[in-house]
């Protein structure tokens, strides 16, 4: 396993492994490949973008999609997309995802990372296995606008 910044060469590497982690179960998503490769790149088009992309076998195993963002105490940096296909969860990959992700953000000396996920998603065990803890400060909201 390999983990390096995002290139854009990577681009449709990522899109085929966003599309495999997210549209099976237990996600349940229907993206399309326009849509994933739209979705990735408008998060990338942000000025304060990094990416980090796992590379197993000289395919892409899965990626973190970040950005740095200001905030008044110290700038952290905000997940907007981990994932992982599949048949690469739950063999260490998205720890050492996170390991190095941590070692960006002390080397940047930023405060830390924050992320938004389902409550109702296996995921919530995965990041508090790995050292997040819930918000409960906060809470995320939405409109269905018909």
């Amino acid at each position: 396993m390999q983990i390096s910044l995002f290139d854009a060469a990577l681009s449709d590497g990522c899109v085929q492994a966003f599309m495999k982690a997210y549209n099976g179960a237990p996600w349940n998503s229907h993206w399309t490949s326009e849509t994933a490769d739209r979705y990735l790149k408008e998060i990338a088009a942000n000025p304060r973008f990094v990416g980090f992309v796992v590379i197993e076998g000289g395919e892409v195993a899965g990626a973190a999609f970040c950005r740095e963002k200001t905030w008044w105490t110290n700038d952290e940096l905000y997940v907007e997309e981990f994932f992982l296909s599949p048949e690469h969860q739950r063999k260490g990959f998205g720890k050492a995802l996170l390991a190095h992700i941590e070692d960006y953000i002390r080397q940047r000396g930023l405060a830390g990372f924050t992320l938004l996920t389902d409550r109702f998603m296996p995921s919530v065990d995965f990041y508090e296995k790995n050292g997040f803890a819930k918000g409960e400060h906060v809470v995320f909201m939405y409109k269905v606008v018909q």
